[in-house]
């Protein structure tokens, strides 16, 4: 299965190559995912409620116009420009991180949390837990207020992690996304899964993609 991926704004050569390098390492058998930059243009951070609508245009309007493949995908957690009800873009499936990660956390009966990385992607990020109709089984994103060089840097992630972790084990949630495709995220003893939104994706897209 080949996935043709945009990333949610403008990252350069050198971080694409990077979240190229983490899809390579987690597609499973079977699943191709190749990703391309935002264009120019297009927002350096999600900062904002603009900058989260301006980068939804900018990831529908180049996954629409996508090379030939058998399916379109967001590099980005708060699933931009993918249909709400699944559906179609540019005449191909879209997938979706939080969609595919969601949906089996839902189905293996937990009680989701995530962290994310400020306050306008974690308000975009709840939008879309209500858009997929999940709120039954969504309990609150926590907001690590870092910056958008914090993506790259998986220790200070970690770190901010690690308080909200320990407060969503004691309310009872039991899995908590990791607000953000391109960090690679740890699993702290005793706390709730941590779940990666491309591995996690991946995995449930590759046990529902037919074998030759």
């Amino acid at each position: 299965m080949l996935v043709h991926a945009v990333t949610p704004i403008v990252v350069g050569p050198r971080e694409v190559a990077r979240r190229q390098a983490r899809y390579d390492a987690l597609s499973p058998a079977g699943v191709r995912v190749v990703l391309s930059d935002l264009p120019a243009g297009g927002p350096r951070a999600l900062e904002s409620a603009a900058d989260v609508r301006r980068s939804t245009e900018l990831v529908a309007e180049s996954l629409a116009a996508a090379p030939e493949c058998d399916a379109v995908l967001p590099d980005c957690v708060l699933d931009p420009a993918v249909p709400a009800d699944g559906g179609l873009l540019g005449g191909r499936p879209a997938l979706g991180l939080l969609r595919l990660t969601v949906g089996a956390a839902v189905a293996a009966g937990h009680r989701i949390g995530a962290v994310t990385r400020n306050a306008a992607i974690a308000a975009e990020l709840r939008h879309r837990i209500d858009d997929y109709g999940w709120s039954h089984s969504f309990d609150e994103v926590a907001v690590l207020d870092l910056r958008v060089e914090d993506i790259t840097d998986p220790a200070r992630w970690s770190a901010a992690m690690r308080d909200p972790l320990e407060a969503f084990g004691a309310a009872g949630v039991t899995a908590v996304i990791n607000g953000c495709s391109a960090v690679e995220t740890e699993q702290p003893p005793g706390t709730p899964t941590v779940l990666d939104p491309i591995r996690t994706a991946l995995t449930v897209l590759a046990a529902l993609t037919p074998t030759p």
